[in-house]
């Protein structure tokens, strides 16, 4: 089993442990709740299975003006948790499929190595396929 842990490289409350607060408009109650990576991590780690595969995601790479969580920061924090790390844009398909390949490699090594030259021989073929003209 494999989780990617993803946090918002521009939003550093998705990253650090910054609590959130939230004031019911009906009830009038205050609710305080950190949702920062190492609490999810430590929940996966309480509540997953043993052993489970994790890695940590920095998405929104592309927006470089507007970054608050470094690529460092990212590293370390992954290296601290002993997981592995990887930045993404999932709006310019930058790394993304490099970060579920990551995880596969992660959950069977002997699978992913067995299986994915034939699934790339078969996306090829489709390919190929789907360009032929008829």
């Amino acid at each position: 089993m494999g989780i990617l842990l993803v946090y918002d490289v521009t939003d550093d409350r998705s990253f650090n442990s910054t609590p959130h607060i939230y004031r019911s408009m009906y009830s009038g109650h205050t609710l305080t709740i950190s949702v920062d990576i190492r609490t999810w991590h430590a929940n996966i780690e309480q509540h997953a299975s043993e052993g489970v595969n994790k890695v940590l995601i920095g998405n929104k790479s592309d927006w470089t003006d507007k970054r608050a969580v470094s690529q460092d920061e990212g590293r370390e924090l992954a290296q601290e948790l002993g997981i592995k790390f990887i930045e993404t844009s999932a709006k310019i398909n930058a790394g993304v499929e490099d970060a579920f390949f990551t995880l596969a490699r992660c959950v069977s090594p002997e699978l992913f190595s067995t299986f994915l030259p034939r699934i790339l021989m078969l996306l090829c073929l489709v390919q190929r396929h789907q360009s032929a003209p008829y």
